[in-house]
């Protein structure tokens, strides 16, 4: 991937085979990793992050098959999403979520990875009733522990029980989190083992616990160390679009 492209020169279906292969090598890695864990490759859920890539190179993608894309700024979630009506994408919004940014998100998002606080939960759900519809997400946890992570601590999430149990317009299906930036994938391997042992306990020692199916965690770097730990949404950016930022 470390490749140099003639963006200018290459025509979309020399950009679309590449990405071909790209996906093809991906799913190798996922396949050998649910072998690993003795799990089902329907289990895991691919989540492309786009947000350093152009509708041009989505469309692109998309014709491959994947559907399931993630966007870090709400602001180009709603431009792409805009450009892109009618090819049957699934948006994710995966990065920092404003509060003041909600109403026009959530419209387009099918699942938001990153409530990370108590007061955006009761701004979506707010706007979920407001706007008649049924928001899906998962609560972001600062698994790790660092500073300049977002996230709830991990022993605060039991302290959300009354407060998701009373959401009339939003459902809560699952936990996020994001591993220390490291060259080494197996240092993230006891932060997703955290995050899926916090979520068991959650799931015997609260009332929303039951509700908790998803494991978002891992990305371009750690993936395949996630999937072992329970992962079942990995959001991979760089793996399949390094180098296509200009394209």
């Amino acid at each position: 991937m470390g490749t140099l492209w003639v963006w200018d020169n290459m025509t979309d279906s020399e950009i679309q085979q590449l990405l071909k292969q790209r996906l093809d090598q991906l799913e190798e890695q996922i396949l050998l990793s649910c072998s690993r864990a003795g799990r089902s490759r329907s289990e895991v859920q691919l989540v492309a992050v786009t947000k350093s890539v152009s509708p041009r190179v989505i469309r692109l993608f998309r014709e491959l098959g994947p559907y399931q894309f993630g966007e870090n700024r709400p602001q180009s979630l709603w431009s792409k999403s805009a450009e892109l009506e009618g090819l049957g994408i699934e948006w994710h919004m995966i990065g920092h979520l404003q509060r003041n940014k909600v109403d026009r998100t959530l419209p387009i998002c099918s699942l938001i990875h990153s409530v990370e606080s108590d007061r955006l939960l009761k701004e979506i759900d707010k706007e979920a009733h407001k706007q008649g519809r049924q928001a899906q997400c998962l609560l972001e946890v600062n698994i790790s522990g660092e500073q300049s992570k977002q996230g709830l601590a991990p022993e605060e999430v039991a302290s959300l029980d009354d407060l998701i149990l009373g959401l009339t317009s939003t459902q809560v299906l699952g936990l996020m989190t994001m591993a220390p930036l490291t060259d080494n994938p197996e240092t993230a391997r006891p932060h997703f083992e955290n995050l899926r042992l916090l979520r068991d306990r959650l799931q015997k020692n609260t009332r929303f616990g039951a509700r908790l199916a998803y494991l978002s965690m891992g990305m371009s770097g750690d993936f395949a160390v996630a999937i072992e730990c329970g992962a079942t949404h990995i959001r991979v950016g760089s793996h399949l679009f390094s180098g296509l930022e200009q394209a």
